[in-house]
């Protein structure tokens, strides 16, 4: 079975995968309201030094995980301890939860770029649009079920022929109309004073809460502790420099989180008159707040529409990377083909995402832990789930199969790990007292004890 596991054919191959993943709605949507939430500059410096420690620890272990076992998340984890086949299962259980739910606000991203193509802008930038739109019953679930099935297509193409392929494609010109239209924001009156809030760090700023925020953007945002990249790593060559791999997929997340933060921030900044508030809307940042900002600006509604491509291309880039992360599983448990793994897993997604896209419109009054549907998902899923999935990992590289297995594979075949000191300390210490700390604000604030 793992003798004819499929590979990327390229170590570039593997990067923009594996940085497609990473690179999705957390990037563009979250990314630029906590940046305003939480102190600007503060809070980019904080998510900076945490990607380069925390983020690559984790990333690596995982990557390696996969790599050395060629198997995905419940395999990796049985096939070197069997008593910690658990973890494992816990991490599947992240996509599966995940991905559902993820695919609906991809339904409204694609209805958005219909919207602003086809000269609509204005209606998308008026009060009630957003709200009247994830209130029905029909449309909302048309455009989460052709986001879902495009999604379905890429993967029932395969590792080499579909995802890729799509990622080589996709990733470049996500970056490039990403760093595109920041750079047309600067050109806007008042939007430099934005630049400055954005990128200057205030200690003044700086508290527990903020560093919780970075560290929980950080999860959402380099597809950390839900299977993905131990699933990439199984499919990733040995003669791939893994060290190097983690630190440029690194670098293209953080790079496209920076210039969405370039393209967002100064952008609601000159239109909002300074008010850092406007950009605290949760969804309402992208599906309310920015259309009515294009609307205001120069040939608004022609960058409306590649705002919202690119968006799209980031969501589509991350849901392919969970179905992948779900198939390969099923895969490697049940032996099923990728076709028959694919199609069960689409029907499942299409009939999960139902109540999610409902949750706002007839099922309204259906509230688990006192939130719509889509939120109670999110918030097990990502606040409860993945620390302690990651919590887990740590536990299992730095206690139960020691440091020394992660660090001997990414030695392998005459690459030199260089950051060894870094790694070990983080993947033992480090981060195991951060998640403690998000696992317990998380529940706290979920509580209303402790707001962040």
């Amino acid at each position: 079975m793992t003798n004819n596991r499929s590979n990327f054919t390229s170590k570039i191959g593997f990067i923009l995968a594996a940085a497609g993943s990473a690179v999705g709605l957390g990037n563009i949507w979250r990314f630029p309201y906590l940046v305003a939430q939480y102190g600007g500059g503060t809070f980019l410096l904080c998510y900076i030094v945490l990607a380069v420690t925390f983020g690559f620890a984790l990333m690596t272990a995982e990557i390696a995980l996969g790599r050395k076992t060629r198997l995905s998340a419940i395999g990796a984890f049985s096939a070197l301890n069997k008593k910690y086949r658990f973890i494992g299962v816990l991490a599947a259980l992240v996509p599966i939860l995940i991905l559902p739910y993820y695919s609906v606000i991809g339904g409204w991203v694609i209805k958005y770029f219909t919207v602003f193509i086809s000269g609509q802008a204005a209606q998308a930038a008026e009060d009630t649009y957003f709200s009247e739109f994830i209130g029905q019953t029909g449309q909302p679930i048309f455009w989460f079920s052709l986001f879902m099935i495009f999604t379905a297509i890429v993967v029932l193409f395969g590792v080499e022929k579909g995802i890729e392929k799509v990622s080589q494609f996709m990733m470049p010109v996500l970056v490039v109309l990403t760093i595109g239209v920041s750079l047309y924001v600067l050109t806007i009156d008042g939007a430099w004073e934005g630049v400055k809030y954005y990128i200057m760090p205030h200690m003044s700023d700086f508290s527990l809460k903020t560093l919780l925020a970075a560290m929980g953007q950080l999860f959402y945002s380099m597809s950390l502790a839900m299977g993905i990249m131990i699933t990439y790593g199984s499919y990733m060559k040995r003669s791939t420099n893994l060290e190097h791999s983690v630190r440029q997929i690194e670098i293209f997340d953080t790079g496209i989180a920076f210039f969405a933060g370039l393209m967002i921030v100064p952008a609601v900044f000159a239109f909002s008159g300074g008010n850092p508030d406007a950009l605290n809307a949760g969804p309402g940042l992208m599906f309310i707040t920015l259309p009515k900002v294009f609307t205001a600006m120069p040939f608004g509604s022609v960058l409306g529409t590649v705002f919202f491509i690119l968006v799209f291309f980031a969501a589509v880039t991350s849901s392919i990377s969970l179905m992948e992360t779900i198939v390969s599983i099923l895969m490697d448990y049940f032996h099923w083909n990728r076709k028959k793994t694919a199609l069960i897993v689409l029907v499942y997604c299409l009939l999960m995402g139902i109540p999610s896209s409902l949750g706002f419109g007839i099922w309204d009054f259906i509230q688990p832990l006192g939130m719509s549907i889509l939120d109670a998902w999110d918030f097990i899923s990502n606040s409860i789930l993945m620390p302690i999935v990651a919590l887990l990992t740590c536990f299992f590289v730095g206690f139960v199969i020691k440091p020394k297995t992660i660090i001997d594979e990414a030695n392998a075949e005459g690459a030199k790990f260089k950051s060894v000191t870094l790694f070990t300390v983080v993947i033992k210490w480090v981060a195991p007292v951060i998640l403690v700390a998000i696992l317990i604000s998380s529940v706290l604030n979920a509580a209303g004890i402790y707001t962040l």
